[in-house]
């Protein structure tokens, strides 16, 4: 269908009259459920009836990013993620390790460890295409230390693109696909995450330290499924994990003193608050999850046991499998399965809850705490602007954010902006 102005009038006027409809019936609804307990829900899920729109408001938002009319298209149609179910299985793809570089400059990648990654650079609204040969990058919890994959060999720099701290040669660990990658506070060590085991590598060695031989098992082979790992900010512990071990605890030489087991079916992410006073974890089973918080005081000697209550640890949250997360210094922001982002304190208490749509693959937050941007699977990069107040009435959940914009990032289409 060509589209005239009395065409596009017609789309915009449905496409916002049902997209607040739908926002105000999901909301509602999940704040019954929030408050009266999900049981309790007797009524219909809400349905996103704008499907048969999206041809038409897709090839609209090409438009507007070849004239440059992306402001004025933003504000006719705010941007959904229901509506575009049909594009995003043959298009969307993982937008994650996502980094802060400076100011609003962040560096991201696309793809995932199993296929070729293209890494970018986001200086506000501009894109940048980095060197193709980038496998993955990292940075430090702590002094702004990056690392950078490439060619079997890591470097590390002090702040990005700056002094080179070290360059390590990949020897054992060399040709395997990198899940994560996190360099120690100094640079001197980083440690790498991948389906064939979790490493740290020094100038002396690529030392596996998750999982451990089985002596007993001659078939015994380190493969390993959502392998997860974080480093404390302080880089005194090493939390690995993965579908088959509890997450072990490990001092900075990789040498376990502690373990915590899943309250889910599988050990699935970790990480510390930002004052490194709690560490939590999460395990999932199907789409959801549970997460747990122990008092890091007692690491050295923490032992949680699978599946049983204990006044070892809070649970922070029982509901999210959770895929990606940051600790800022008011609450941890997790990215769930469903395509929510969720605040939540150190006592489990959920501050703000935003959807934005797929599962969250990646975010990392402004050094102010007042920028965050945020990745799916869907293909989609979202920049928001924290507790600035709604652009819309269609956004879904109790956080208060402002979202400048979502890069579009689809297979085989040019980058655009929404």
């Amino acid at each position: 269908m060509e589209l005239n102005n009395q065409n596009i009038n017609e789309i915009k006027t449905e496409w916002n009259t049902l997209g607040s409809q739908y926002a105000i019936a999901v909301n509602e609804m999940v704040k019954f459920g929030d408050t009266n307990g999900w049981e309790n829900w007797k009524g219909e899920d809400p349905k996103d009836e704008r499907g048969h729109l999206s041809d038409a408001v897709f090839q609209l938002l090409k438009d507007a990013n070849t004239n440059n009319t992306v402001v004025q298209f933003r504000q006719d149609f705010p941007p959904a993620h229901t509506p575009l179910l049909n594009f995003l299985k043959d298009k969307g793809q993982s937008i994650s390790q996502l980094n802060f570089i400076t100011e609003q400059k962040i560096v991201f990648l696309v793809g995932t460890a199993y296929q070729k990654r293209q890494a970018y650079i986001l200086d506000n609204t501009t894109v940048l295409e980095l060197d193709a040969s980038i496998d993955i990058i990292g940075k430090s919890k702590q002094n702004n230390v990056f690392a950078i994959a490439s060619n079997n060999a890591i470097v590390t720099t002090q702040g990005w693109e700056g002094e080179i701290i070290s360059t390590f040669q990949l020897k054992d660990t060399k040709d395997i696909a990198i899940t994560d990658l996190i360099p120690f506070n100094d640079g001197k060590k980083v440690m790498l995450v991948s389906s064939d085991g979790i490493f740290i590598i020094s100038n002396e060695t690529e030392h596996r330290i998750h999982p451990l031989p089985d002596p007993e098992d001659e078939e015994w082979e380190p493969y390993l499924d959502m392998e997860n790992a974080t480093l404390s900010n302080d880089n005194k512990y090493i939390v690995v994990g993965d579908q088959c071990y509890d997450h072990r605890v490990l001092n900075s030489d990789g040498a376990q003193v502690g373990d915590i087991g899943p309250q889910s079916s599988y050990p699935h992410f970790c990480l510390f608050s930002k004052n490194d006073n709690q560490l939590i974890t999460n395990s999932c089973h199907f789409y959801n999850g549970v997460t747990i918080g122990v008092d890091t005081s007692d690491l050295e000697t923490i032992s949680v046991e699978a599946y049983q209550d204990s006044e070892d640890f809070t649970v922070i949250d029982d509901g999210m499998r959770v895929y990606c997360g940051i600790a800022t210094s008011k609450y941890y922001i997790l990215g769930d399965a469903y395509g929510y982002i969720k605040a939540i304190d150190a006592k489990g208490d959920c501050i703000w809850k935003y959807f934005l749509g797929s599962t969250i693959s990646g975010m990392t937050i402004s050094e102010d705490e007042k920028t965050l941007w945020v990745g799916s699977y869907s293909g989609m990069l979202h920049k928001l602007q924290l507790d600035k107040g709604l652009r819309d009435n269609h956004t879904i959940g109790t956080g208060q954010h402002y979202e400048d914009f979502r890069l579009v990032i689809w297979k085989d289409e040019p980058i655009r902006t929404w």
